[in-house]
This record gives C-alpha cells, sequence and structure tokens, in this order.
C-alpha cells in the first residue's frame, strides 16, 4: 500500500468557515498576532490571549468538516495516509482521519505553563487561574510565534517515507512548514491544490498544481489517485 503524505493548511478549513490566519492587514480576528501569538503577549495580557482562544474554540465546537476533509479521510481505504497540519481545529479527525500530525498545535487542548509536555483536552473556556497538577497556569496547547516546533522532527520523519505529497490550502511560504517539501524523496510525485497557488510546476520536479479550492480540487485529485491504485 502506497503512502500518502498531505500537507495541509488554513485553506482546507476555510470553506469550514473558519477564518484562515491572517487577513491582508495582518490581524488575526482583528488583533495584532503579537498580542495574542506570543509568549511576550500572553505575559502581558493573559487574560486577553484566553478569551482570544476561547472563543476560537466555541467556533470550533459548532464547525463542521468539508468535503475536502471527508475526501483525505476517503482516501485511507486505499492507501497509507497520514496528515501533517498547520491548522489547530480538529476537522481532519472528525472527518475520519486516523493518522493526524498537528505542527502548530491543537485548540481543544491546553498545557501546563511549567511542562510543556502535560498537556490536557479542554472543551470549555480556559480562565485565569485554571491550573494544572503543578499548580501552575493552564495555557492554550498552541504553538506561538517565537517558540520551538516539537512535531517537527516527526514530520520530517513521516515526509521522508512519502511515496506520494499532496499540500492543500497553504502557501508553502510558512516556515518550519514549508521545509518539509524539500525532505522527499527524488521524483516523488507532488499534488498542490490552491485557488490561487504560489508555486509554477516548474518550481519542483513531478509537480502537478490543481488551481482550485480544496472541496473540488480533492475531488479530482481522489479520481486521479483511485485509477492509480487499482
Amino acid at each position: 500500500m502506497k503512502k500518502i503524505v498531505v500537507l495541509t493548511g488554513a485553506g482546507i478549513s476555510a470553506e469550514s468557515g473558519i477564518e484562515t490566519f491572517r487577513d491582508a492587514d495582518g490581524l488575526w480576528e482583528g488583533h495584532d498576532v503579537m498580542e495574542v501569538a506570543t509568549p511576550e503577549g500572553f505575559k502581558k495580557n493573559p487574560e486577553l490571549v484566553l478569551d482570544f482562544y476561547n472563543q476560537r474554540r466555541k467556533q470550533l465546537l459548532s464547525t463542521k468538516p468539508n468535503k475536502a476533509h471527508y475526501n483525505l479521510a476517503a482516501l485511507e481505504t486505499y492507501f497509507d495516509v497520514e496528515i501533517i497540519t498547520q491548522n489547530v481545529d480538529n476537522l481532519h479527525e472528525k472527518s475520519g482521519s486516523t493518522k493526524v500530525t498537528h505542527l502548530h498545535g491543537e485548540l481543544l487542548k491546553v498545557r501546563s505553563t511549567k511542562d510543556e509536555t502535560y498537556v490536557l483536552d479542554w472543551d470549555k473556556d480556559l480562565l485565569l487561574g485554571d491550573l494544572c497538577k503543578y499548580k501552575s497556569q493552564l495555557r492554550p496547547h498552541i504553538v506561538w510565534f517565537g517558540e520551538m516546533v516539537p512535531m517537527l522532527d516527526y514530520a520530517i520523519t513521516i515526509t521522508q517515507k512519502a511515496d506520494i505529497l499532496i499540500i492543500i490550502g497553504t502557501s508553502m511560504q510558512v516556515y518550519p512548514a514549508a521545509s518539509l517539501i524539500n525532505y522527499i524523496q527524488q521524483d516523488t510525485p507532488i499534488y498542490f491544490i490552491d485557488p490561487k497557488p504560489s508555486v509554477s510546476e516548474n518550481d519542483f520536479n513531478n509537480l502537478k498544481i490543481i488551481k482550485d479550492v480544496a472541496s473540488c480540487g480533492t475531488d479530482s485529485l481522489v479520481k486521479i489517485l483511485k485509477q492509480n491504485a487499482i
């Protein structure tokens, strides 16, 4: 069974109603990202940061996967599929994908400010005064700007084993995630799904661009891949 590795970004969840990470003006849901997505912002105004993620969490709990998520889950019938996502939502899991690695953390989890390996599932508001077992404040389990990406090495290991690489809804301009494409084996087929692709087919060997939104693009791609799998 061939191994498919899928790299996904905000574009795949946009059709479910989740806003992309930053607007053209650099704001995230009306906030400067330095206020709500950095350790310094959390230290300066923890209540603002906690409230910001509480609102994102509430939105996520009422959000459903879209056709693109379900299409990727369905590929597991024919392939060994592993998803590496920059997204902090759980829509891949909701749609049935069984192997999902979150590079930038998960919105429905929190962790200790004292021990980053102490992680809890969390589907309610996180408030100032909510403490871990070490009596330290809990924080969103999100990789903020300036922090290490703990799952990156694991993601590299997965990518190195890919027989097919699929990239959906990410410009591949955000590092270190964008560097993953450099770890595939030579001549590995790459499929890039994006309505406004940031790359051309001349940029990489064996690159095929599907210029479409995630749901329609994955419809087309699934047909191609299933024909090759049979």
